[in-house]
C-alpha cells in the first residue's frame, strides 16, 4: 500500500523548470517534517531539501539553494518542490520522504521512515 507517491518528473532543457509533488496516503504519514532527496546515476542518494511541519522552517542542499524551493500543504496532505535553472547534473530520480518523528536531522536519510517511489528527472544539455 502506497503511503507516499512522487509525481511531476520529466524531461527538461538545461535552464527550465519543473514541479515535483508528492502526495501522502494518510494523515500519519505527514505529521513530520518531508523532504526531498535524489539518486543521481551512480551516485549516493543525497539529501535536496526539508520543510517542517508548520512549513516555516525550509532546509536546502547547497546545490540547490537558490533555485529549489519547497513547500507542503498540510489540509493536502502534500509537499511540492519548484525546481527552477535545472543543470544536467540536477538529472536524477527524486524521492519524497517522510520523518519518522519530530527534531530529527534533516539531512540525514535515516531521519525518514517513509519513503516514495521516486520520479525520475532529466535535466538535457
Amino acid at each position: 500500500q502506497a503511503q507516499l507517491q512522487e509525481s511531476g518528473g520529466g524531461v527538461v532543457q538545461a535552464g527550465g523548470s519543473l514541479r515535483l509533488s508528492c502526495a501522502a496516503s494518510e494523515e500519519s504519514v505527514f505529521r513530520y517534517a518531508m523532504a526531498w532527496f535524489r539518486r543521481a546515476p551512480g551516485k549516493d542518494r543525497e539529501f535536496v531539501a526539508a520543510v517542517t511541519w508548520s512549513g516555516k522552517g525550509q532546509y536546502y542542499a547547497e546545490a540547490v539553494k537558490g533555485r529549489f524551493t519547497i513547500s507542503r500543504d498540510n489540509a493536502q496532505k502534500s509537499v511540492d518542490l519548484q525546481m527552477t535553472r535545472l543543470k544536467p547534473e540536477d538529472t536524477a530520480v527524486y524521492y519524497c520522504a517522510a520523518a519518522r518523528a519530530y527534531g530529527v536531522d534533516y539531512y540525514s536519510e535515516s531521519s525518514y521512515r517513509y519513503w516514495g517511489q521516486g520520479t525520475q528527472v532529466t535535466v538535457s544539455s
